[in-house]
């Protein structure tokens, strides 16, 4: 009998997931941005809670996607049952290259920047290779080794990552935790700053430029649906999933959101405008030099959380895709003793590893935003069609008020999409360019006969 993945998570390993996946860069570095693009308080903290209402309200969708679909792979199995096999393997193509391999580059680069913060020769712009497209310098070299360290965690086995995982998420909300609280109690901030606020910086309308706007929060909320691309590693999935979608989204908003009140506290919106670390300039502010600097080293090891459950959940789908015959089928094999996906695991971090070499991840927020927040949209989109399948399993959550839930969910990321169009069209071109050789690819793989039934392991009622 061929090695299957072990059902191993547990409820407390799987929201770990899902809040180390959501706790990223974002936090720290997007309000500076939207201090600039909002320059008003109280639009700064009803965006974040927006953000956190819209990926609640995908998380529900999700959970009931997860409930029926009980697969590892998230959007490919969702994309797949809902509108066919190409369009699962459009989501598959777009996960590999923007939702894992991109941000796990741009996490390793993240904690080799805070790091130069103590070691200046680690600065990724420290030195340059005589190629220009080419960073070969000691700070491009220590992200690099950073993915493959836990590459080789994750190789070794599900439940030693795992482990480490639920293990860095607990020291990542501990010092978020501890931040607040001292921030509050001993912080040297003004609440009279939530009354003043910043020159604008953006000459978009104000509501289109909250629509743009969103781009950003929802690249700092992305990872809400982590869990999904691990359901067949779970324990009781029917049960566990919908309450770690919820339980981890929502308490990664309440953090967010309080967060933002420290910043602002800290700090006027017009000394934020601008600011990228955002987070070591409220530290200090609210506490000193010192604590500025204590706070860019948590900061680090709050990014190797991120890294981690990102390594963790990406080989995961080309596993599935794999079986399908949508990926290379080096991908889904797995270790005859560890049952874990060691070629799907090398892929990644190859992949990774070329990203971190010769680019920055910066010019990248908005293409991985737009393209992400299109399959969430075609994924939600599809539950409304699943539904329609006999004996389809229905959350309450979701049934209450029935479409209201996934609506309101497609609605506003079309809101979103159609405004990060106009104005930043050439990352939104990227994006869609993204899919378009996806389905390039996918036509010739299937012209040269390549394309392959769905696996055949898949419980009846996930087949069409």
């Amino acid at each position: 009998m061929p090695p299957s993945l072990r059902r191993e998570l547990t409820l407390t390993s799987s929201a770990a997931l899902v809040v180390s996946n959501m706790i990223g860069t974002g936090i720290f570095t997007t309000t500076g941005f939207l201090a600039g693009d909002l320059g008003q308080p109280g639009l700064v903290l009803g965006i974040w809670l927006a953000g956190g209402v819209i990926a609640m309200a995908g998380c529900l969708a999700y959970a009931e996607l997860g409930i029926n679909l009980p697969r590892s792979g998230g959007e490919y199995v969702y994309l797949r049952e809902a509108w066919g096999p190409a369009w699962g393997f459009l989501s598959g193509w777009v996960s590999f290259f923007a939702g894992f391999s991109a941000p796990i580059a741009a996490g390793a680069l993240a904690i080799t920047g805070y790091l130069a913060y103590f070691l200046p020769w680690l600065s990724p712009n420290a030195a340059q290779s005589s190629f220009r497209w080419l960073h070969l310098d000691a700070g491009h070299l220590f992200g690099v080794a950073v993915i493959a360290l836990f590459a080789v965690v994750n190789v070794l086995g599900l439940r030693p990552a795992a482990r480490l995982q639920t293990l860095l998420t607990a020291i990542k909300l501990g010092i978020l935790g501890v931040f607040l609280i001292l921030a509050f109690a001993i912080g040297q901030g003004d609440w009279g700053h939530f009354a003043q606020a910043a020159a604008r910086t953006s000459t978009q309308p104000l509501g289109a430029q909250f629509a743009v706007s969103l781009i950003f929060i929802m690249f700092a909320y992305s990872g809400w649906n982590a869990a999904n691309y691990v359901a067949e590693e779970m324990q009781s999935p029917e049960r566990t999933l919908p309450r770690v979608l919820v339980l981890g989204t929502g308490l990664v908003a309440a953090f967010y959101l309080a967060l933002n009140v420290a910043f602002i506290y800290a700090l006027p919106l017009e000394s934020l405008k601008g600011v990228l670390a955002v987070g070591a300039a409220a530290a200090t502010a609210l506490f000193g030099d010192r604590a500025g600097t204590l706070f860019s080293a948590f900061m680090a090891l709050g990014l190797f959380s991120t890294v981690s459950a990102m390594c963790l959940v990406g080989p995961r789908v080309y596993y599935v895709m794999a079986q399908d015959g949508c990926f290379p089928s080096g991908a889904a094999r797995l270790h005859p003793r560890r049952q874990t996906p060691v070629r799907a695991i090398l892929y990644q971090a190859a992949a990774s590893t070329a990203m971190v070499l010769t680019g920055t991840f910066e010019a990248l927020l908005y293409y991985i935003g737009f393209t992400l927040i299109l399959c969430s949209l075609l994924a939600v989109a599809g539950l409304m069609r699943l539904r329609r399948r006999p004996g389809w399993r229905r959350l309450p959550a979701v049934s209450w008020g029935y479409p209201l839930v996934p609506l309101a969910f497609v609605l506003t990321s079309l809101w979103m999409l159609a405004w990060t169009a106009l104005a930043r069209p050439l990352e939104s071109a990227l994006g869609l360019a993204t899919f378009a050789c996806g389905a390039l690819l996918y036509q010739l793989r299937s012209r040269s006969g390549l394309r392959s039934e769905p696996d055949k392991s898949d419980p009846p009622s996930t087949r069409k």
